[in-house]
């Protein structure tokens, strides 16, 4: 079964460069996995502290794999302390 997954980073200002471009890697990378069907990363107009990223993976398992990625980890350990808020993760399926 196929995941939707919308995610939601608040990076705190002093720390934006520094986030977007670990976001843009993780992209970057991402896109490398088999189990990756879309992976987009959107930045706020009204707010460019504020990144969405939109993924459909393949299944659980594959996601699963991708977050246990170096990059995605390292990601986490940066999110502590340069993010506003934990993410929001949101996973859904198609209806």
């Amino acid at each position: 079964m196929k995941i939707y997954l919308t995610a939601i980073a608040k990076a705190k200002p002093e720390f934006l460069s520094e986030i977007k471009t670990a976001l843009e890697h993780m992209v970057t990378e991402t896109k490398k996995e088999e189990a990756c069907i879309q992976y987009d990363l959107h930045q706020g107009i009204d707010d460019a502290n504020t990144f969405i990223f939109y993924e459909i993976w393949e299944d659980q398992a594959g996601l699963d794999i991708h977050n246990k990625q170096p990059y995605i980890q390292d990601f986490g350990a940066l999110a502590a302390a340069k993010l506003q808020e934990p993410p929001i993760i949101i996973k859904m399926t198609k209806v």
